[in-house]
Order: C-alpha cells, then structure tokens, then sequence
C-alpha cells in the first residue's frame, strides 16, 4: 500500500501502523472505522449531480427500505432518534418526493413509511457507486489484508449488535 507521507505519519502517530496494544486497542478501532467511514462518505459525494442527503437521512431511506410500512415511531426506535427528529426528517423526505407517507389502515392515527421510485433509484446508484468505491480500494490492499478485513466482519457485526443493544436498554 502506498501511503503519502503526510497520511503515514498520522497513522504512525495514531499507532495505526504495526502492532496495537490491548490498552489503545479500542480507541485505534473506533477512529480507524470513523476515519473508513468518513473517507467513504466523502468520496460517495464526489461527482453527485443531485443534492446530497445527509446522513440521518440515509439512515432512515435505508431503513424503510428494509422494512416497508415501517410507522414513524418505531424508526425512531430503531434509529435511535427522537420521535420528533424522525417526524422532521420524514416531512423533508416526503417533501423531496423520496418517502411515501400513507395511513395504517389498523390504527388512522399512525403513519407507514414507503419509499418512492425516485428514493429505490438513488439508494440504488448509491450501493452501486459504494460497492465500486469499496471494490476499488480493497483490491489495492495485499492478500493478507484483504483476508484480514474479511476474517474481521463477524467480529465488526457482533460488535453492532452489542452497541445496538446497549443503546436499546439506555
């Protein structure tokens, strides 16, 4: 992996290079995977031709993407935002034409959640570009780092699950 001399350094400061100890260990993770993800973000918003959405609203997109007819109050739950963050982000969401908002036929007072034709094409072109952004750079790593990322998600999703639950029981 070439590294530019700038960014090396930062990695070697941060310890990012070589060995990690036990101690260290866990805030070298979490930076390493916000500075993957912020990377990641950035590049995805290189060359948009559309107005980028942020990334609460993803979250929610991708959600109700899963879970067709999700209520607005159970994608709080499970976003873990604020009931009123969520009813805010579904209007902009409706009101940009990529959220669906029709009453639950069991309770009139709720609504479920659907996306639109314009939304399942954009998430669409967004896993598209993200898949080949990912592709791109895994395939310049060696094959010992590539197996090493590959062996590591198990790990990465059972430490999902364990943040998810914390959050769930605060």
């Amino acid at each position: 992996m070439r590294l530019t001399s700038a960014w090396a350094s930062y990695l070697c400061c941060r310890g990012n290079l070589g060995d990690v100890d036990d101690k260290t260990f866990p805030e070298e993770l979490a930076d390493a995977l916000v500075g993957v993800q912020r990377l990641l973000r950035r590049r995805l918003r290189a060359g948009l031709t559309v107005p980028r959405l942020r990334g609460a609203e993803v979250e929610l997109l991708r959600l109700v993407e899963s879970r067709p007819g999700i209520g607005v109050s159970d994608a709080a739950k499970e976003l873990h935002l604020a009931g009123n963050s969520v009813s805010t982000l579904v209007n902009q969401l409706v009101k940009e034409g990529h959220l669906v908002r029709e009453t639950d036929p069991a309770d009139r007072r709720a609504a479920r959640l659907l996306l639109t034709e314009k939304a399942e094409t954009r998430l669409g072109d967004w896993k598209q570009r993200r898949v080949a952004l990912m592709s791109r750079h895994v395939t310049r790593l060696d094959a010992a780092d590539q197996e090493a990322l590959r062996a590591a998600l198990p790990a990465l999703r059972a430490l999902a699950v364990t943040l998810h639950e914390e959050a769930e029981d605060a």
